[in-house]
């Protein structure tokens, strides 16, 4: 009986055993189920160029199994997601929230993007999110604050932006927050003082601004705060460490500080990094800081501090890094720097420094940086200079008083890699050791008193230094060298780049092999004894932008083979024995800025193809014997500020055209024989300061009109034949009777007879005569008026013969007071920007749609052609990619159109605005969308349209960051059968086809160009007018130039790409193949470019 009872009770027990592990793992595999779906979820979401999540993450194994998932022991659940550094992109899926047990969540480095979703908020057992280097936007989540079990948050290198607050007291767990290097703006939250357990706060390259809350230096367990490269201010406070024992790091370099450095860094007894530059601290630097003996880093340079560096220095035995650059220090470098066994970076730049290097400093076996230029050091550099600085790299001494010599030591120094001794007073031989430095770049002992002992007077050295494999820069200019050239020169290797030896008595010809060079970008050899011919070997310098070879001696012609630098900016060969005529093959070496063959003995003309060079910048030919005419052409040199024709022997007048050098600021014409009368034209020339035509034959009167360019610093027309008054207004009031020396009958000035009846006798008959050309006038204005009404009957009966061009839209008119009323009287606080034919304003109608009012400006030529083809051509479109016109008002004097509003503004303002970012997608986005908005511009209608002005600022984005083309003020309708009409209107400089600028020729392809400049500056974030460009580039050639995969990084917007990023070498593909499109789209022949369909068709 027992028996039996036993075995039931045991048989019971079993059961519910049983029973309950079943109940067990029903609900695990519920759970599970839970995390599978939401990791496939996210594995929906994931691109994988490398397929290692679509292949491993599996539903035939568990998912605790798959690649970065880690599940916990007890319950079998999701607990960590690791993918960092796995090349991956896609966002975050909101299923990801329903991995309840989650703890660790960490995707750096890759290329994420988008919001995250606020069902993350659910996952409160998380403590560590790691999204660093991502492309991930928005704001700082304020969700954020319901996971109260972070102790880690990393956000750095992202996108997001806004302001940082909202429930950040609620991290009571916090340790550590890193939101550096995004776009992050308005003040600190006094929030981040209430975490208990911070100890790292990085929020470095933002955009905050105002102080630092107080409270923040109340934390005691803060150990790190870096807000480097912000925009932050104020004071910091007087005790800062009183509440900070465990400060290591303080990171507040870039930013608007001002006042003293806080006395109270002194009692940070635990700070090892102390980075305070680019502020403006005053004052001297508190004493304590040289005590606190765990300093491994001080950074306080670019600030006004007073004082000077106190022997006690050497207590900081751990310093590895001073950088006191650019901070107004005094005194000398104390002997006890040569005690900081750990020192490897020595700045002291810009400073007053006084006195010698302290002689230990060159016994260090850590120091690699000593950067001391520009301060008033002196003395000799030590016998045994380079024996003890095994791992020196850059040696940085340019512009003191140091003397003495090279010492052959200074080769033992095997790292070195820049040597700059320039502006000083070292004398003696370069020693030929220098040649075993093999890793030397940069060699710089311009302007000191080296000289050449070598009996056979060649600069030996030069031979030496063409061992150094890696050398980029050589400058030995401004060095009583006195020596010829050795012709081994072209023996240095492919990486030099500059050779400058000016005015160090070189006495030989230019030998041919400096043509070896091939990658040499400037060359000069100015002011020295120079003599034979240009060589023609430099023909094989084909990344030559700069060659100076004036004030030698040099004969000959200019050979034509220099016609092959087609990456030359600036050509000086002035002040030499040249002769013969100008290659007129100079014209086509567009990139010429700068031209300087002025004082040799060059004949002839200058060559018709010279006036094409429209970039040209400066130009000084005079000292030579030019002859001719000087031709209407003269005034295609838009940009020139400097022109020097003097001393030549020009015949004829000046031409109109000059006028139109608007930002000319010096022209020097004296000393020619020129004809005629000073143009009234030049009254244009705005900018100018010098003006000189003295020594000619000019004629009649100085015009009047050149009183109103009040910037004239010099005039003279000494030694012509002028007659009549002298201007006495404008700058006319400041010059003398020696602007004026030797005229035929100038008068009126007080050193001249007054202006007698003579002169009113002749301005009597002036305007007898003017009375009997303005009636001819008259009779010839009705005459062109009325052929003009016969070809304007003629032009509507051929505009009714095509009126099935374009289906035209109508559309109910506005009024002006309704507008008026909406734009609160056209404001200024409505005023969204200015264009070339007038405002646009903001406006709201009353049934609450928002308008872009455009209010064109009557008073600008050419307002009303441009209101009439814009309501022409707009009113006839209908694409989602092309600005849609809503309505219009006109009158006889106001004129506007009321246009669809883009509340995301313009393309350029994404571009160069902060803190507007675009990333590789949203850009790529925006341009197909131009492209789709030309394309049906070109092919959707029976007659094609041109745009004609094609650039960011016309490329507007809606609420969904849609491009829309827009401004079709001097669009053109080619007519039925016409691929090209001419037109006398230009569009914006640097986005024009060439075909367009020079003969007014337009296109589709001109539209084809304009697309391709601005794909180049969508994706490169340089403008086609950046400063950049001025001399010898073109945002086309940089680009072109750059092609190679090897330096495409050069031109990509850097924004764009982390180095982190493991899918950066597949974003510079892309990237590539993109500016190889836009290469297609801007050839110079226009027949040569692909079309609209093929650019799509390509994106």
């Amino acid at each position: 009986m027992q028996r039996t009872y036993f075995l039931f009770v045991a048989a019971l027990a079993l059961h519910f055993i049983a029973t309950g592990s079943a109940s067990i793992i029903v609900a695990n595999n519920q759970n599970n189920t839970v995390d599978l779906n939401a990791l496939l979820a996210f594995k929906a979401a994931i691109f994988d160029p490398q397929r290692t999540i679509q292949t491993n993450w599996s539903t035939s194994t568990s998912v605790c199994n798959w690649i970065g998932i880690s599940c916990n022991a007890r319950h079998y659940r999701v607990a960590v997601i690791d993918l960092s550094y796995m090349g991956i992109a896609g966002t975050i899926p909101p299923q990801l929230g329903n991995l309840s047990f989650l703890i660790r969540l960490n995707v750096m480095n890759n290329s994420f993007h988008g919001h995250l979703p606020t069902e993350l908020s659910r996952l409160h057992r998380l403590k560590y999110i790691n999204l660093a280097s991502n492309d991930f936007e928005g704001e700082f989540p304020s969700w954020l604050g319901d996971l109260s079990a972070l102790w880690y948050i990393n956000f750095e290198s992202n996108i997001f932006s806004g302001s940082l607050s909202g429930r950040l007291s609620n991290f009571t767990e916090l340790e550590t927050i890193g939101l550096g290097y995004n776009f992050f703006t308005g003040n600190l939250s006094e929030e981040f003082s209430a975490l208990p357990k911070l100890r790292v706060l990085e929020i470095q390259s933002n955009q905050l601004v105002g102080p630092l809350p107080q409270a923040l230096f109340n934390l005691s367990s803060l150990q790190i705060i870096a807000f480097t490269n912000n925009s932050l201010s104020g004071y910091l406070p007087a005790h800062i460490c009183d509440y900070l024992p465990q400060l290591q790091g303080l990171y507040l370099s870039l930013n608007n500080f001002e006042g003293e450095i806080p006395s109270g860094v002194g009692e940070c007894s635990e700070l090892q990094v102390l980075s305070l530059s680019y502020n403006k601290f005053g004052g001297y630097t508190p004493n304590g800081v040289w005590n606190l003996t765990t300093l491994t880093i001080i950074e306080l340079g670019e600030n006004d501090l007073t004082g000077e560096i106190p022997k006690v220095i050497d207590n900081l035995y751990n310093l590895e890094k001073l950088a006191m650059d650019h901070a107004n220090m005094t005194g000398i470098i104390p002997l006890e720097v040569g005690n900081l066994s750990k020192l490897e970076v020595l700045n002291l730049q810009s400073n007053r420094l006084r006195g010698p290097i302290p002689l230990k400093l060159f016994n260090s076996s850590t120091i690699r940086i000593i950067a001391l230029t520009e301060n008033d050091l002196s003395g000799e550099l030590p016998l045994t200079i380079g024996a003890f600085l095994p791992n020196l790299e850059e040696l940085h001494l340019w512009r003191n008083e140091f003397t003495g010599t090279i010492l052959t030591s200074i080769s033992n120094a095997s790292r070195l890699r820049i040597l700059d001794l320039g502006v000083n007073h070292f004398t003696g031989a370069i020693p030929h050791s220098l040649g075993n430095l093999r890793l030397l770049e940069h060699f710089d002992i311009w302007q000191n008193d080296f000289s050449e002992d070598s009996l056979s007077k060649e600069l030996s050295f030069i031979i030496s230094l063409s061992n150094c494999k890696h050398l980029r820069t050589l400058w030995i200019g401004d060095n009583p060298l006195n020596g010829f050239l050795p012709k081994s020169i072209g023996n240095f290797s492919s990486s030099l780049e500059s050779i400058i030896a000016s005015n160090c008595g070189i006495i030989s010809e230019i030998p041919s092999s400096i043509g070896n060079l091939s990658n040499l970008v400037e060359l000069g050899f100015s002011t020295n004894s120079l003599t034979g011919v240009i060589p023609t070997t430099m023909k094989w310098l084909l990344k030559l932008q700069r060659i100076d070879l004036s004030d030698n001696q040099m004969q000959g012609a200019i050979p034509s083979e220099l016609c092959y630098l087609l990456n030359l900016g600036g050509l000086y060969l002035a002040k030499n024995k040249l002769s013969g005529v100008v290659p007129s093959c100079l014209g086509n070496v567009t990139t010429l800025r700068y031209v300087y063959l002025n004082s040799n003995n060059l004949s002839s003309m200058i060559p018709t193809s010279f006036w094409s060079l429209r970039d040209i910048l400066e130009l000084d030919m005079s000292g030579n014997y030019l002859t001719g005419s000087l031709p209407a052409e003269i005034g295609t040199f838009k940009a020139l500020f400097y022109l020097n024709l003097s001393n030549n022997q020009y015949l004829g007048g000046i031409p109109s055209t000059i006028g139109a050098l608007q930002d000319l600021q010096e022209l020097s014409l004296e000393h020619n024989k020129l004809q005629g009368l000073i143009p009234d034209s030049m009254k244009n020339m705005l900018q100018l300061l010098h003006l000189d035509l003295s020594f000619n034959h000019l004629e009649g009167e100085i015009p009047n009109s050149l009183q109103v360019l009040s910037d004239l610093q010099y005039f003279n027309v000494s030694y012509n034949r002028l007659r009549g008054p002298i201007p006495h207004g404008g700058p006319f009031a400041n010059f003398t009777n020696l602007s004026f020396l030797s005229n035929e009958a100038l008068c009126g000035a007080p050193w001249l007879q007054p202006c007698t009846s003579t002169f009113e006798h002749e301005s009597k008959t002036k305007r007898i005569v003017m009375i009997v050309l303005l009636a001819s006038g008259s009779v010839i204005l009705a005459l062109v008026i009325s052929i003009f009404l016969m070809r304007l009957k003629l032009r509507k009966k051929t505009l009714a013969a095509t009126q099935n061009l374009l289906p035209m839209a109508t559309f109910e008119r506005v009024s002006f007071h309704e507008l008026r009323q909406i734009t609160n009287g056209f404001s200024e606080s409505n005023l969204l920007g200015s264009g070339s034919f007038g405002s646009v304003y903001k406006g709201i109608h009353e049934n609450g749609m928002i308008w872009a009012i455009k209010v064109f400006d009557l008073q600008l030529e050419g307002a009303f052609t441009s209101f009439d083809r814009e309501c022409e051509v707009l009113s006839c479109l209908r694409h989602r990619n092309l600005t849609r016109v809503i309505t219009a008002c006109s009158s006889l004097d106001f004129k506007a159109l009321v246009l669809e509003y883009m509340p995301n503004g313009s393309l350029e303002k994404w571009l160069h605005s902060n803190p507007h970012f675009l990333n590789i997608k949203q850009r790529l986005d925006v341009m197909i969308d131009v492209a789709c908005g030309l394309e049906h511009l070109h092919y959707g209608y029976s007659a094609p349209i041109v745009h004609c002005d094609l650039k960011p600022s016309n490329i507007l984005l809606d609420q969904d960051m849609i491009g829309h083309v827009c401004d079709f003020g001097i669009a053109k309708l080619l007519g039925d059968g016409e691929s090209v009409v001419q037109t006398k209107t230009l569009a914006t400089f640097g986005y024009i086809a060439p075909e367009y600028g020079l003969e007014g020729l337009v296109s589709t392809s001109c539209d084809v160009y304009s697309f391709g400049i601005t794909l180049m500056e969508t994706f490169t974030k340089r403008k086609p007018k950046d400063e950049m460009f001025i001399e010898e580039l073109s945002l086309r050639r940089w680009i072109q130039e750059c092609s190679p995969d090897s330096v495409i990084l050069q031109v990509i917007d850097a924004d764009l790409l982390h180095s982190e990023d493991k899918t950066v070498q597949r974003k510079i593909e892309c990237i590539s193949s993109i500016l190889q499109l836009s290469l297609s789209c801007t050839t110079d022949a226009p027949e040569e470019r692909i079309n609209m369909k093929e650019v799509l068709r390509a994106l």
